[in-house]
């Protein structure tokens, strides 16, 4: 069992089955810090930065992996085989059922490299970041490099996918979602590969990255008039 801060004392509850598989891939807890919940500015728990053992390795999660974690979890979902898709349009192309819930996603850093940013957003809002990096009260804001990508979401080829942060060991990426997406019947979005595409509940999304132990809030974006 794992320690939780709560109201000032600690109290113990069992890891999640990710937790353990993170620990048996050798990553130790190097640093204990309290996390924003959903951006309300309260606390709801303390989360553990992760190291890793030396020479150790991880696996990453890749399709089948957090399909499996879905359905061991009881989350409920619907997912599409197609053929592989780098780009949106070629989203569009696929047909998807729910075609009109599938969403952008968008790596951020800012320009020190000390805060990165996993942005969910509609596909069809361009992104401003100058108005995000208002929102977020954030150092100017750039586009993360495929590098960064894999380093901290295990993820390649330019593809930005939220279940990347299933692979984020050190919990040190920040997860924003815009406030629109709350009227979405759910997310499309790929399991951390682009030859298929899930349609999750919005509150499971939500439920998975907090347990995970990222940084989450919700921001309001609005769109060009």
């Amino acid at each position: 069992r794992a320690p939780v801060r709560v109201r000032g004392e600690f109290r113990f509850r069992r890891l999640s089955a990710h937790a353990v598989l993170v620990r048996a891939a050798g990553l130790l807890p190097a640093d204990c810090r309290r996390l924003p919940h959903r951006g309300r500015g309260t606390v709801s728990r303390s989360a553990c930065v992760f190291r890793r053992r030396k020479g150790a390795t991880m696996e990453r999660m890749g399709k089948d992996d957090v399909v499996r974690f879905l359905r061991e979890g009881g989350y409920e979902f619907d997912i599409v085989e197609h053929e592989a898709v780098f780009t949106m349009e070629g989203m569009e192309a696929l047909g998807l059922p729910f075609a009109q819930d599938v969403v952008k996603n968008l790596f951020l850093r800012d320009d020190k490299k000390r805060n990165y940013y996993l942005v969910v957003m509609p596909e069809d809002k361009p992104a401003n970041l100058k108005e995000l990096r208002a929102r977020l009260e954030a150092r100017p804001l750039r586009f993360a490099s495929e590098d960064d990508l894999h380093e901290y979401l295990g993820l390649r080829g330019g593809a930005v996918l939220p279940f990347g942060v299933l692979n984020d060991g050190q919990v040190a990426v920040q997860v924003v979602f815009d406030e629109e997406l709350r009227g979405y019947a759910g997310l499309g979005v790929h399991p951390n590969d682009n030859t298929a595409t899930l349609h999750v509940k919005l509150a499971d999304m939500v439920k998975i990255i907090e347990d995970h132990g990222n940084a989450l809030r919700f921001v309001e974006l609005p769109r060009p008039e």
